[in-house]
């Protein structure tokens, strides 16, 4: 898994690691309404998301597991 861990204690909700991420690997939770990891063996680890989380919540590891998909 890419993404070590999204802290939830300092995630607000806000939604922009689900909007930068270009895997799809992220949801928001319903009940907590805070970030999660849906889809962990789908990251590329292309640190956006860690990138773009205006509270430094999300930590990526630098390995990373899968390619980059190509853009159209």
């Amino acid at each position: 898994m890419a993404i070590d861990v999204i802290d939830e204690n300092l995630c607000t909700g806000c939604g922009i690691c689900l909007a930068t991420c270009p895997q799809d690997v992220i949801r928001i939770d319903e009940t907590s309404r805070k970030a999660v990891i849906t889809y962990p063996e789908d990251c590329a680890a292309c640190w956006a998301c860690e990138s773009f989380c205006p509270v430094g919540a999300i930590e990526v590891s630098n390995v990373r597991p899968l390619k980059l998909a190509k853009p159209y």
